[in-house]
């Protein structure tokens, strides 16, 4: 992985990297208010020799005095001098007990000795830590006094009395709340690293070049507003999600320049994904430009395209490819500008049969023949085998892509389903992508307030300025007697 992978999982995860941090820190604060405080007190001893003589012989006293002072501090902590305390204190524990609380130690090459001592209590800590002390001064006397003299030849006098601390030794709230700013932040990487490995859903074009190099014809981002409106005129003219189907538009236009065949299908490896919506925006969008675009709506078993565009389904593709009636008698306008629509008909018990049968090649073949563009709806690659026979049948294939509905090995397999078949893919258009963060899709548009619209003579003789393939005169008379006048 590179940087800017790393990058990737890290505004992919914010959230959950972002929650691990807190709930960190959010534990180690609570734990630190759930233990009682504990406070510590101190009190130091200094170690003299309590003998006179030149300046080597005290040397070597010091040194004497150094390594004695190593084992006081290992005395402090034995029954011989917590005893004492415990009966002078009468505190209601054992020696050993109390050793636990204790700590003596001796700082280095100096005959200083400190005793620590911890309780619940500022002033119990301070007793304990000064009894002590003074316990072990005198427990040492008696120790290191020979039978000779009768003296002990080093003396311990505490330099530093204990006093009651004012602030708990433990816990230690900072130091606890860093750890758990650490920790939590620690586990929310590794979980946000080990998600991306297990998370297997494309959710954008950086995951897709991942698997194909495919061109990527567009970007659409999700708009709440689109399961309610689903279509292109139902959007406002300069909208995010018109221009992203006229970029889709233009750049299907460039990619299929080379191609004789004027047929683009529309498929997507599983339902749900939009392939429908996407397909009924593209003629539309076709439309809007001045070509002449027939739909055909080839999903014979999930057909939606009569749904949204509100039109009669009984006579339709099926009808036509069955011999029941001539296709251009199927064909239902719609809108305001030259778009046909042929639904699916009744649904077959063969789809498959039918779509690859030569009477379906020769009906695209005649609307190839009659219109400038013809937009094919399909059913999913995976769950059937109905889109990779058509796709045998036409110039191209655009696969559509939703953002996280669908899994890295599903457009895999899909795409070997085409490459299979010696089918063209044109491109891919990424669907339902978030309008922020890392896999939102790099479009940006400028948008312009709609100027009115000049008034445009129509001709006389009622021809249309811009260009458009033949139509015999029978279908034209026909289609434009039978069209409603409807938005």
């Amino acid at each position: 992985m590179e940087l800017k992978d790393y990058l990737r999982v890290l505004r992919r995860n914010w959230i959950l990297i972002t929650a691990c941090t807190v709930f960190g820190v959010l534990t180690a604060g609570v734990l630190s208010l759930s233990v009682a405080p504990t406070y510590t007190a101190q009190t130091r001893l200094f170690a003299a020799l309590q003998t006179s003589g030149s300046v080597a012989e005290l040397q070597q006293g010091n040194s004497f005095t150094q390594a004695r002072i190593e084992s006081y501090a290992e005395t402090a902590e034995t029954p011989l001098v917590l005893q004492p305390v415990i009966d002078s204190l009468g505190l209601e524990v054992t020696p050993a007990e109390l050793a636990e609380n204790i700590e003596a130690s001796s700082d280095v090459n100096t005959v200083l000795l400190t005793i620590a001592a911890s309780h619940p209590s500022p002033v119990q800590a301070a007793a304990i830590a000064q009894a002590v002390a003074d316990s072990l001064v005198e427990r040492i006397e008696d120790l290191e006094t020979t039978a000779e003299d009768g003296a002990s030849p080093v003396k311990l006098s505490v330099v530093t009395p204990a006093i009651a601390p004012t602030a708990p030794s433990a816990p230690n709230t900072r130091l606890n709340l860093a750890l758990g700013l650490v920790v939590g932040l620690i586990i929310g990487l590794t979980a946000a690293l080990l998600r991306t490995t297990l998370d297997t859903r494309l959710r954008g074009e950086a995951d897709l070049r991942r698997i194909t190099d495919s061109p990527v014809l567009g970007g659409i981002a999700f708009d709440s507003d689109a399961t309610k409106k689903p279509l292109l005129t139902q959007a406002p003219a300069q909208s995010p999600r018109t221009e992203a189907f006229r970029q889709i538009r233009t750049n299907l236009q460039f990619s299929h320049v080379s191609h004789a065949s004027k047929t683009v299908l529309v498929t997507s490896s599983l339902p749900g994904e939009g392939k429908s919506t996407t397909a009924i925006n593209l003629a539309i969008a076709m439309a809007q430009s001045g070509q002449s675009v027939v739909l055909i709506d080839a999903d014979l078993r999930r057909p939606r395209v009569d749904e949204y565009l509100g039109l009669e389904r009984n006579a339709g593709l099926t009808t036509a490819l069955v011999g029941r009636a001539d296709v251009r008698d199927l064909l239902q306008p719609w809108g305001e500008h030259e778009l046909y629509v042929l639904t699916s008909g009744q649904i077959p018990p063969n789809p498959s049969e039918l779509l690859g049968s030569k009477t379906m090649k020769k009906l695209i073949a005649g609307l190839e023949d009659t219109f400038d563009a013809v937009i094919i709806d399909a059913p999913p690659l995976l769950p059937v085998t109905d889109a990779a026979v058509l796709a045998q049948q036409v110039g191209g294939v655009v696969m559509v892509i939703g953002s996280s509905k669908v899994k890295l090995p599903d457009v895999q397999k899909s795409l070997a389903s085409l490459e299979m078949v010696d089918a063209d893919v044109l491109g891919v258009v990424l669907n339902l992508l978030p309008t922020k963060g890392p896999d939102a899709y790099a479009y940006s548009y400028y948008s312009y307030e709609s100027s009115p619209a000049k008034n445009v003579k129509v001709p006389a003789d009622g021809s249309k300025a811009r260009g458009r393939s033949r139509i015999d005169s029978d279908f034209d008379e026909k289609v434009l007697r039978a069209r409603p006048n409807q938005s």
